[in-house]
């Protein structure tokens, strides 16, 4: 974990992120042409409770389950065997 400092509304501030939540912020920021002090300001001002890092975590955490909910509603198709041959083993010498 390591504590990153963040600039919001002017006012810098630091939070502890692993790296991996700290690795989702920036993704998500750069997918809604944000800088991630944008989206910290974001999840800052709709924060009800706990602090500013426990908000980030669940603000990440909640992103990528959502993605992964709304992938699990698309049907999927079973893998094609099309194309395919039975194969027996090869045995030199013979038989």
């Amino acid at each position: 974990m390591k504590k990153r400092s963040i600039v919001i509304a002017d006012h810098k501030t630091s939070v502890s992120l692993e790296d991996g939540f700290w690795k989702g912020l920036k993704e998500i920021a750069s997918e809604r042409d944000a800088t991630p002090s944008e989206l910290v300001a974001s999840i800052d001002a709709d924060r009800q409770l706990g602090n500013l890092s426990s908000a980030i975590r669940l603000f990440v955490l909640d992103h990528y389950r959502s993605r992964t909910d709304a992938t699990a509603d698309v049907p999927r198709r079973a893998p094609s065997r099309k194309g395919r041959q039975a194969t027996r083993p090869h045995r030199a010498g013979g038989a």
